[in-house]
């Protein structure tokens, strides 16, 4: 007997075609595209990333080669060429720090440190000032001047301090040259502090690096927490002000009332702590998953009373590389009082122009020069108060009104804006279109609250909450993690929002 089976459509069982061209479009360097922590791209790249990782654990050699070919991979897609630029810096550094250790003369210890100085210095000058130098000496000489079109290679702020804070400490006797060239070029290629920041300096790094670490389960739970905390900073808080709000404002201010043209400044104060936070926090957090600890960069910045407590809770990083290599070097507090306030504005000024070539930066630093200096003395001059509750929130609300105030500068175009955005304030204020904008940008006024409480939340609250994810089981912990990748890809916008620390 026969049986006669309906017809049923053949089942294609192959994989669809992948575009081999498409594909190699995607992992080729692409100016609009950099390949960066929130993207989809680098989730997929760092999956695999992260496989093979594990698989190499125990083969030292094998598997910081591997990192360093992921590293150069990962910057080759924000500069392209420009990763070999990187790896002469590593060249450069390794051969000077083994002819540092060896010299015995002191004028020749102190030539390879001027050689390093001069060689990163003077990338600096040539990729990231030199239109602005140029451009000032022709207005002066009244001559017209077009800018030469020079790529900015990413991070270089960062390696070229990392590269003059190894090759100091070797002539401070702190540490000894590395001699494995391989070690050193892990540490300054290394990819998640590489773009932008934290500073890590050898010193803290390179004793890692030889142990061969392994991440443990503490480590990676906190790696995960530390990654999700800054996504959530990034592409909820940060990305949706910048869009919906704050770029809107800053670049018409006069098309807003004094009212929204303050909130702007505030929220761009919490959309810069939360995307260059962010960044540090998932650098950090993808750190430890490979078994690497990194120093904290941010401790709630805008908790602080005053100025000082300021940069000793924002950009730990460089406010610490500013102290040990700029402001302890021209004399620091161990001089005369005028000379200690001079240290102190210069290294504010310098640390200000190390963010970009524009007067703008410079501006900004020197406004921060001038909060610490007129706190050092205010402090110097009046007697030490008994601390209370209402005193200490007064503090907190001045110092959080001058860092906003020049973040103003920070974040303006041009001093023109500067002027709309004070005129407007303080010409045309008008509270009474309060109802109207919360109404009409309710979800800004949530985000920009909630990310306020959020900073200012008691710190035993996050402990909490980070003690709470890392006793889950690592099943559900991922689960947490893919959660909130899912939701965070259903509100971003259609664009990839750059990192704003990313030019610098």
């Amino acid at each position: 007997m026969s049986i006669d089976f309906p017809n049923i459509p053949d089942i294609d069982w192959q994989l669809p075609d992948v575009d081999p061209e498409r594909m190699a479009d995607v992992l080729q360097y692409d100016a609009a595209n950099p390949l960066l922590f929130n993207t989809g791209l680098f989730m997929l790249l760092f999956a695999a990333f992260i496989g093979v990782y594990a698989l190499l654990s125990r083969f030292k050699y094998l598997k910081m080669v591997f990192v360093i070919l992921f590293s150069l991979y990962f910057y080759y897609k924000s500069s392209a060429e420009c990763c070999f630029i990187l790896l002469g810096v590593c060249v450069s550094d390794y051969l000077l720090g083994i002819g540092l250790g060896a010299a015995k003369r002191i004028w020749l210890r102190k030539a390879v440190v001027l050689i390093n100085v001069l060689i990163n210095l003077g990338m600096l000058a040539y990729f990231k000032y030199f239109n602005l130098l140029a451009q000032t000496v022709a207005e002066f000489a009244d001559k017209e001047f077009d800018a030469l079109d020079i790529i900015l290679p990413a991070g270089i702020s960062f390696f070229t301090f990392r590269s003059i804070s190894y090759i100091v400490d070797i002539y401070r006797r702190q540490i000894e040259p590395c001699r494995d060239f391989l070690a050193y070029t892990f540490y300054l290629t290394f990819f998640p502090p590489l773009l932008a920041g934290p500073v890590v300096r050898a010193k803290d790094m390179l004793p890692q690096v030889h142990a061969n670490p392994r991440a443990t389960r503490a480590m990676m739970a906190e790696g995960l927490f530390l990654i999700i905390c800054g996504l959530v900073k990034k592409v909820v808080v940060a990305d949706y002000l910048s869009q919906n709000f704050v770029d809107r404002v800053f670049d018409s201010p006069a098309l807003f009332s004094g009212f929204e043209n303050m909130l702007a400044v505030y929220g761009f104060s919490i959309q810069l702590y939360c995307d260059f936070s962010g960044y540090s926090d998932m650098a950090i957090g993808i750190a430890l998953l490979l078994g690497y600890n990194f120093l904290d960069n941010f401790r709630s910045p805008f908790k602080s009373q005053n100025p000082s407590e300021f940069w000793r809770r924002w950009h730990i990083s460089l406010s610490s590389w500013l102290r040990d290599y700029l402001y302890i070097p021209l004399g620091g507090n161990r001089c005369s009082r005028f000379r200690k306030n001079a240290n102190l504005m210069t290294t504010m000024v310098l640390g200000g122009l190390w963010h970009g070539a524009s007067w703008m930066y410079m501006i900004w630093g020197g406004l921060h020069g001038s909060f610490l200096i007129v706190h050092k003395e205010i402090k110097r001059a009046l007697p030490p108060c008994r601390p209370t509750w209402w005193r200490r929130v007064f503090n907190v609300f001045i110092t959080f009104n001058l860092i906003a105030f020049a973040f103003m500068f920070f974040r303006a175009r041009s001093m023109e804006s500067v002027e709309q955005m004070l005129g407007q304030i303080f010409g045309d204020f008008h509270l009474s279109v309060a109802p109207a904008f919360v109404s009409g940008y309710l979800a800004i006024v949530l985000v920009m609250a909630g990310a306020f409480l959020m900073h200012f939340a008691p710190e035993n609250w996050t402990r909490g909450l980070k003690g709470l994810y890392t006793r889950m089981p690592l099943i559900i912990q991922t689960v947490v993690l893919a959660i909130v990748i899912l939701i965070i890809i259903q509100v971003r916008g259609s664009d990839i929002v750059p990192f704003v620390y990313l030019q610098y």
